[in-house]
């Protein structure tokens, strides 16, 4: 079997301009790095979801580069290279990386580096400041991924981020906490701050409730969706590459699931639109 890449459309139609803000792209001539995983076996590309793009309705796509490709991210430049204006990049930035490569980076269209604390991550959080302070003069976010249930070990750290970050994939609580927890609770404190995002992503990676509602990170997206819809952003996590190609979420379902979470046009016009677009297309429009 492989992976669906068309289907029926989203039940309700996305707003004009979405952006995607979360895939991952993969090449066959590009081969996985030492320490990351292998990619997926049908090494999904740009031009598969292109389909998917077009199948749900977006305009935008920002990708992030993936673990398989560890600091490596000439796939991800490539991809970059075919999207023009529509396509961002979230890179590997380690704390060897020179301005100069920065620059090039940049006119590639990348706007931001990736922190993956978790499992096979290229960087780390130990290098998290020093990132953010080589990526400052380009005005790039910083996106953080780490297990959520050590947020209150984490905030110090965090507070000390210049410019804006995401804390990425519903805040990876492994295992979900409630709404009312302590954590939850911090995170909604740092969203407080005004530079802190929350990205709705990859339900189905952290939720114990499991599909097709994910109740237990609906409740969580839910609270900050309430709170503070100026500060969500979503992203597919296409092509969810942490099970064989065709036992993939359906991308549409999800969609329709995390548009259920929001109780209005304005409050997707912020998530898909504005936000995305505050974030990855700041000062060129």
């Amino acid at each position: 079997m492989t992976r669906t890449l068309i289907g029926k459309a989203p039940r309700i139609a996305l707003p004009k301009g979405s952006v995607d803000t979360h895939i991952h792209v993969y090449s066959a001539q590009h081969p996985s790095m030492p320490g990351g995983p292998d990619l997926p076996v049908d090494a999904a590309n740009l031009a598969d979801y292109q389909k998917v793009q077009h199948w749900l309705g977006l305009e935008k796509v920002v990708i992030t580069q993936p673990n398989a490709y560890q600091t490596d991210n000439t796939c991800l430049l490539e991809a970059l290279d075919e999207l023009g204006d529509n396509g961002r990049g979230v890179v590997a930035v380690t704390t060897k990386t020179s301005d100069a490569t920065l620059q090039a980076w940049h006119d590639r269209g990348v706007r931001g580096a990736r922190i993956m604390e978790l499992t096979l991550g290229a960087v780390r959080l130990k290098d998290l400041l020093e990132v953010n302070a080589k990526i400052r003069p380009f005005d790039w976010t910083c996106i953080v991924q780490f297990n959520g249930r050590e947020i209150l070990d984490r905030t110090a750290l965090l507070e000390k981020v210049q410019g804006d970050y995401v804390i990425d994939h519903h805040g990876k609580f492994l295992p979900p906490v409630t709404p009312d927890s302590k954590e939850f609770d911090q995170l909604l404190r740092l969203i407080d701050k005004g530079n802190c995002y929350y990205k709705i992503a990859a339900c189905y990676e952290s939720s114990v409730t499991g599909g097709p509602d994910y109740q237990d990170i609906a409740e969580l997206s839910k609270r900050i969706i309430a709170h503070a819809p100026e500060r969500v952003i979503w992203g597919s996590n296409w092509p969810h590459v942490s099970g064989a190609p065709e036992d993939a979420p359906n991308d549409v379902q999800l969609l329709d699931t995390v548009m259920s979470w929001m109780p209005d046009e304005t409050t997707r016009q912020s998530i898909f639109v504005d936000n995305p677009n505050r974030l990855y297309w700041r000062n060129e429009h």
